[in-house]
C-alpha cells in the first residue's frame, strides 16, 4: 500500500507545481497587459496562448466594465488557489492515510 501512498503523494507535488507555475504565468500575463507590448513577440505570444483558453471563458462570464478593467486573471487565480487548498491538500491527506 506504501508504493500507491507515495504515488498519490507525487502526483499531489507534481499538481501542485503545476498550479504554481500556471499561477506565475497568469501574473506574467496580467502585468504585460499593462504596457502595450509587442504583439509579434514570441514571449508574449507563448503568454497568451497558454492563457487564453482559461482567460477567455471567464471574460464572457465577468460583466463589461467601463473604466476597462480586466478580472479575469483574479478569478483565474482565485480558481488555481482554489484547487490548491482543496485538491492539493486532499490528495497530499489521502496519501497519509494510505501509509
Amino acid at each position: 500500500m506504501f508504493l500507491a501512498s507515495h504515488f498519490v503523494s507525487a502526483l499531489a507535488t507534481v499538481l501542485d507545481i503545476a498550479l504554481n507555475a500556471y499561477l506565475i504565468i497568469i501574473v506574467f500575463r496580467a502585468v504585460l497587459s499593462w504596457v502595450n507590448p509587442d504583439p509579434r513577440n514570441i514571449l508574449v505570444q507563448c503568454l497568451v496562448a497558454s492563457t487564453e483558453p482559461v482567460l477567455a471563458p471567464l471574460r464572457r462570464l465577468l460583466p463589461t466594465w467601463r473604466w476597462g478593467i480586466d478580472f479575469s486573471p483574479w478569478l483565474a487565480m482565485l480558481g488555481i488557489v482554489f484547487i490548491q487548498k482543496f485538491l492539493v491538500a486532499s490528495l497530499t491527506d489521502l496519501a497519509w492515510r494510505m501509509r
